[in-house]
């Protein structure tokens, strides 16, 4: 799960053009939404923002698993009894997100949400999950074990107790569904924010391009490092908005899907990449994996830059990224 943990460097001038900059917040996915474009004029942009969140919607029911009506959930349900047909576009990003599984060797794994009863973190965890309950969960998980058959977009958990769950996944891919949309209506410029996971084009009305600003973990009210987006997504996952503490001992939000607990020795993992549907999976896997495995694997992507923190307030980053000292 994604945080809100960026700032963001907008200029409100008005170009010659008469281009400004709208927003509006609003909630979707049971998170936070902004969506942020450049127009002539505040009825014109309202009509953006209203396709935008129209199309929020529409992949909600799709990937929710929390709506018991939506394919997803229709996919959960027929676990280790039949197989469900989905529509390509679910079946396609199941697809992208087993193969995201593989890379990541399964330090990403939509078949994670076996374990999500385990983990509230709301305050009720007092004590750790017992080794035993742990295995059971962790047995549920196995993007291997998902059989997807091509010829009829069946999509089949055969065993019970298997979830999917595209919460690793889901917004970015919600904001570059929405960032393609607007393009193809005519927004020339836009910024999704999708609680974290951002999605950018075009440029500011002056010709500036966005700038987002990196929150410092140990320091939640300051910024450590600015970086320019233009045509890019940007995903961080953190561990020090969402944890518990059980016995004196802090523990984040981040599973991993291997053990099931909670990733420990990273406090946030930052991705830049082409698209927020890969920067939002890839953040947390290099979370999960750590910042030797996790960067060593986005120094070898084409596109990709990434930046971690570790619990000790080191920075590390990709060989593109020079970031000082955290202050």
């Amino acid at each position: 799960m994604k945080r809100p943990i960026y700032f963001f460097f907008i200029f409100s001038v008005q170009c010659l053009l008469g281009q400004k900059i709208y927003q509006q917040s609003f909630m979707r996915m049971g998170v936070d939404f902004e969506m942020t474009v450049v127009s002539t004029n505040e009825e014109e942009a309202n009509r953006y923002i209203d396709l935008g969140k129209n199309e929020i919607e529409r992949i909600e029911r799709l990937i929710s698993s929390w709506d018991p009506s939506s394919q997803t959930s229709a996919v959960n349900k027929q676990a280790g009894r039949n197989a469900v047909a989905v529509d390509t576009e679910l079946f396609l990003l199941i697809q992208r997100a087993v193969g995201i599984s593989r890379l990541t060797d399964g330090a990403f794994d939509l078949t994670y949400a076996a374990i999500d009863p385990l983990w509230v973190f709301d305050g009720q965890e007092k004590s750790m999950p017992t080794q035993e309950v742990l295995d059971a969960s962790v047995a549920a998980i196995g993007f291997q074990k998902l059989v997807l058959n091509n010829d009829d977009n069946t999509v089949f958990l055969p065993e019970e107790g298997m979830k999917i769950g595209f919460g690793a996944i889901g917004k970015g891919y919600a904001a570059d569904r929405v960032k393609t949309l607007l393009q193809a209506a005519g927004l020339k410029a836009g910024l999704i924010n999708a609680s974290g996971d951002i999605a950018a084009w075009g440029t500011q009305p002056d010709g500036q391009p966005w700038q987002i600003g990196l929150i410092n973990p140990m320091k939640k009210n300051k910024v450590f490092a600015w970086f320019p987006i233009n045509g890019q997504a940007v995903v961080t996952s953190g561990d020090y908005e969402k944890y518990v503490t059980i016995d004196g001992e802090r523990y984040g939000h981040i599973i991993n899907p291997r053990t099931g607990l909670p990733s420990r020795g990273v406090v946030s993992a930052t991705v830049f990449a082409p698209k927020a549907e890969l920067a939002d999976a890839l953040a947390t896997a290099l979370f999960v994996m750590g910042p030797e495995s996790g960067l060593h694997l986005a120094n070898q992507l084409p596109d990709v830059e990434a930046l971690m923190i570790d619990a000790s307030g080191h920075i590390l980053s990709t060989k593109n990224i020079v970031v000082d000292a955290l202050e």
